[in-house]
């Protein structure tokens, strides 16, 4: 009864940016739970590569690529998949980008960039979503937030603003749907190793530091990500709203 909890069979979910990294290693995490995932990236080489290989597993994989800063594509994307695939009951907003740079210095247009990837990508696809979800009286959002939704760092100024507004808008959703029996959560990853983090993998100064600050001693790896959203994408997480989910390492709650 207990395993049954966290059992996603028979459920659609949808993974923004999930190609590579943290996004493609949560979607296989709910396919070999049972779900139909649907991945999403632009490149569409890159995304059937990635699907080939789930699927070679024996996993349950659909592809759609669009670009999600995109508002009209995500519309079209979310309409064609619910007709095709079926409804989506698992939205992951995973897709994300990083610029660093002195805040005195910042380009107007990275810092644009940032917002439209990492922010309204977040809302747009949460907004096309929800909207059916509402209908259907049921449905698990899962945004992406980070560590810098609640610390601040050097040269990423923006970055950590986005992520910020990540954090609020996973509450605000949570405080308007969860009456439509929609969770709306979010997953605060810290510092994994990833295609994003990998000038700072490879930093052997900023390595050491990190190693230093987390409790853990270490840099995460990407596979540690999928307990919690299978959590938050399953039954288990049925009274869990506006939660943020720090999978960090302990480094928010240590000085």
């Amino acid at each position: 009864m207990s395993l049954s909890l966290f059992d996603l069979t028979g459920r659609i979910a949808l993974v923004t940016g999930s190609s590579q990294g943290i996004g493609l290693a949560m979607a296989a995490g709910l396919a070999r739970a049972g779900a139909h995932i649907v991945l999403n990236g632009r490149d569409r080489a890159k995304l059937a590569k990635a699907a080939d290989a789930l699927r070679a597993e024996g996993l349950t994989v659909s592809e759609s690529a669009f670009d999600v800063t995109d508002s009209a594509a995500i519309e079209s994307a979310i309409a064609d998949i619910e007709t095709t695939t079926g409804p989506i009951d698992i939205l992951i907003n995973n897709a994300g980008k990083q610029h660093r740079g002195p805040a005195e210095t910042f380009e107007d247009e990275h810092w644009r960039d940032l917002f439209r990837t990492n922010v309204e990508s977040t809302f747009f696809a949460a907004r096309s979503v929800g909207r059916r979800m509402i209908e259907r009286k049921r449905g698990k959002i899962i945004n992406i937030g980070s560590v810098q939704s609640e610390l601040g760092r050097p040269t990423i100024v923006p970055y950590t603003a986005t992520k910020g507004a990540v954090k609020m808008m996973t509450k605000g959703l949570a405080a308007e749907w969860a009456k439509h029996n929609i969770q709306v959560n979010a997953i605060a990853p810290g510092y994994f190793v990833t295609e994003l983090n990998k000038a700072l993998v490879e930093n052997p100064e900023f390595s050491d530091w990190l190693c230093k600050r987390t409790p853990a001693g270490r840099w995460g790896d990407v596979e540690e990500l999928v307990g919690a959203a299978i959590f938050l994408a399953s039954q288990a997480s049925n009274f869990v709203n506006g939660h943020i989910l720090m999978v960090d390492g302990g480094l928010t709650a240590s000085v």
